[in-house]
């Protein structure tokens, strides 16, 4: 199977699908990218050769989230809506999937991450919640989704600090899934979505529709919440500051305004 789209590579290995992002080197996010992949994912829900999805991204990075550096309008507050509005598409996926996260993962790109049931990494990996280093609140339902992964203190600790967490790290807290060599990411994402792929498919989905049960739902509150609250940090000063401090490569010189 594959599809005709601008900034992803859409292809099948047996009964598997794979996404790619094609934005190399950080593969940097918007609302075109997000549907893209949201209409990838719809596509292969209604393939019934498909039983599930990789996916993977070319060049450095998995996705290093929105391009604050040198678009700052990505941060405007309507992008920002909408952005995260068309992600919960995402969540609504029917089938399971495997992110293979051969680099950094921030922010939003995280927060892709995150959506996928599984994630295969390598020790180069990087994962962030750097929203409040930017100087404003999550987005992409990560309040909701990352600490049902690593549990409430390490998620609060990667939302307040900003830190980047190692794939080593990633793995031992269970953000990460399996850890690989650099090289080996893809091929072992693509084996993980094989051995799900092998299981009787109506059992698979509708064991999978159990488990994650109101998981899609709980994600779109949870992003009306951080829309809320992104709508006013976005605004202050604070923000203008993240955003250059993040340019510069530097600490942000912040003043609670």
């Amino acid at each position: 199977m594959s599809g005709t789209y601008k900034d992803i590579g859409v292809t099948s290995e047996g009964h598997v699908g794979i996404v790619e992002i094609q934005r190399p080197p950080h593969n940097f996010f918007d609302n075109s990218l997000i549907n893209q992949i949201a209409d990838a994912f719809e596509a292969f829900d209604r393939e019934v050769n498909i039983r599930a999805y990789v996916l993977c991204a070319q060049g450095k990075s998995f996705c290093a989230g929105a391009d604050f550096a040198n678009r700052p309008q990505t941060g405007a507050a309507e992008s920002g809506k909408h952005l995260y509005k068309e992600a919960t598409r995402l969540f609504r996926a029917k089938k399971p999937s495997v992110a293979a996260v051969q680099g950094p993962a921030i922010g939003g790109g995280l927060g892709l991450a995150v959506m996928a049931d599984f994630r295969v990494a390598s020790p180069e990996a990087r994962f962030s919640a750097n929203f409040t280093r930017l100087g404003f609140h999550p987005g992409f339902a990560l309040t909701y989704t990352l600490p049902r992964l690593v549990g409430q203190q390490k998620a609060d600790l990667m939302f307040y600090t900003g830190r980047r967490i190692g794939g080593e790290e990633a793995h031992a807290w269970g953000l990460a899934d399996v850890l690989v060599p650099l090289t080996e990411v893809r091929k072992a994402a693509l084996a993980l979505a094989t051995e799900i792929a092998e299981g009787g498919p109506l059992a698979v989905q509708s064991t999978r529709e159990t488990m994650r049960r109101g998981f899609a739902d709980g994600a779109e509150a949870a992003t009306e919440r951080e829309l809320t609250e992104q709508d006013w940090t976005r605004k202050t000063e604070d923000f203008k500051e993240g955003v250059k401090s993040y340019a510069e490569k530097r600490v942000g010189n912040f003043k609670g305004r």
